[in-house]
């Protein structure tokens, strides 16, 4: 079974993140802090290199995306499916 991962931690990365309001790292796209959790467009923490694949729960493993992004990205380190809506073929760095 996996250790409990700390709440505190993961907070403090989404307010971090979430103060400079950056786009999608996945798409590219704007995204609207404002909306509910819930909504597919939604701030979500996305660690770059999953947990499951054994990323850390650091700042430097972390960025902002969209909810369905990183729900479609998953536990994949290469980005999944997603391409940048911007209509550059480049993923972002």
């Amino acid at each position: 079974m996996a250790p409990r991962r700390n709440i505190t931690i993961s907070r403090r990365l989404r307010a971090t993140i979430a103060r400079g309001r950056p786009p999608c790292h996945l798409c590219g796209e704007p995204i609207n802090y404002d909306l509910p959790h819930t909504d597919p467009m939604s701030f979500e923490l996305d660690h770059i290199v999953p947990l499951a694949r054994g990323g850390a729960d650091h700042i430097s493993n972390a960025a902002a995306s969209h909810r369905a992004c990183n729900r479609t990205k998953g536990d994949r380190t290469d980005g999944g499916p997603i391409l940048r809506r911007s209509g550059s073929l480049a993923r972002p760095q």
